[in-house]
C-alpha cells in the first residue's frame, strides 16, 4: 500500500501547501482521508484519476479538511463519472455537505449525480466496514465549531493507518494509533501551546505508549516549517509518497 500526501498544509496554506488531503492505494484500496478546499487541483497536479476513488473519509467540517468536496462532486459530475462514491465522516455529514454545496455552488445539491453517491454518518469507537477496508473513528478535541472531530484508524490489505486529525493532546490517541503501521499526525507547533492543536513536543511526550512503526507530522505552521532541517522525524510534503 502507499498513501501519498496529496496536500498536507494548514487552514492558512503555511508554506505555500495544499490543504489536508490523502490518498492511500492498494490492491484494492482506493481512497482519500480529508478533502480540504485546494484538493481538486492538487489531485490534478499529481495525476491522481479521481473516478477510481472510492471511499473519502472526512474528519470534520472545517474548510481545509472539508470544503473541496463540491468541487470534487461537481467535477465528477461533469467527467461522466459512473463509479459509486461513498463519503464518510462525522455526524451531521449528510446536512453539512448540503450546505456547503448550497454555498459554492447553488443547486448543486438538488443535481442528480450521474453516480451513486452514499453518504454515511460515522459514530465514534464503533468499526465500519467499508469492503475490505475498516474504519475505526475515535473522537478528538478541535474547539466547539466544525464538529464532531474525528481520529481514524484504517485497516485495510493487513496494514494500519492511523491520522490524529486536527487536535489537541487527547488520550483517545493512543489506541486510534496504537501500534500502526503509518500514523500520520498533526504537528501544528514545535514546543508553542496552542489551543485545539498538537505540538511536537507534547506528541513526542507519548510515542512511548503510541509506538507506531512509522511516524510522519503534517498540518504544520510556519513555526514547524522553520525547523524542518532540526526535526528527527519524517515531515510530509505535498506530494510526498509514503510506502506501506
Amino acid at each position: 500500500m502507499q498513501v501519498r500526501f496529496v496536500g498536507c498544509g494548514d487552514a492558512f496554506g503555511s508554506g505555500g501547501r495544499y490543504n489536508t488531503c490523502f490518498h492511500v492505494t492498494g490492491q484494492s484500496a482506493n481512497f482519500l482521508i480529508d478533502c480540504g478546499a485546494t484538493s481538486l487541483p492538487a489531485l490534478k497536479r499529481l495525476g491522481i484519476v479521481r473516478d477510481d476513488i472510492d471511499l473519502i473519509l472526512i474528519t470534520h467540517f472545517h474548510g481545509d479538511h472539508f470544503a473541496g468536496l463540491p468541487f470534487l462532486l461537481l467535477d465528477a459530475q461533469f467527467s461522466r463519472r459512473t463509479r459509486p462514491l461513498l463519503i464518510a465522516g462525522p455526524r451531521g455529514i449528510d446536512t453539512r455537505l448540503t450546505q456547503v454545496m448550497e454555498a459554492l455552488f447553488e443547486n448543486s445539491s438538488k443535481t442528480k449525480q450521474r453516480f451513486d453517491l452514499s453518504v454515511v454518518a460515522l459514530e465514534p469507537e464503533q468499526p465500519q466496514n467499508f469492503g475490505a477496508i475498516t474504519v475505526t473513528p475515535f473522537p478528538v478535541v478541535h474547539g466547539d465549531s466544525g464538529g464532531p472531530f474525528l481520529a481514524y484508524r484504517v485497516e485495510a490489505e493487513g496494514r494500519v493507518i492511523a491520522y490524529s486529525a486536527d487536535t489537541e493532546w487527547t488520550a483517545t490517541l493512543i489506541p486510534a494509533a496504537r501500534d500502526a503501521d503509518l500514523f500520520i499526525a498533526e504537528a501544528y507547533t514545535y514546543d508553542k501551546v496552542v489551543k485545539n492543536h498538537l505540538s511536537l513536543t507534547t506528541l513526542e511526550a507519548h510515542l512511548a505508549e503510541i509506538r507506531p512503526k512509522r511516524l510522519v507530522l503534517t498540518h504544520m505552521s510556519d513555526d514547524m516549517l522553520g525547523r524542518l532541517d532540526m526535526l528527527g522525524y519524517t515531515a510530509a510534503s505535498d506530494g510526498m509518497i509514503v510506502e506501506i
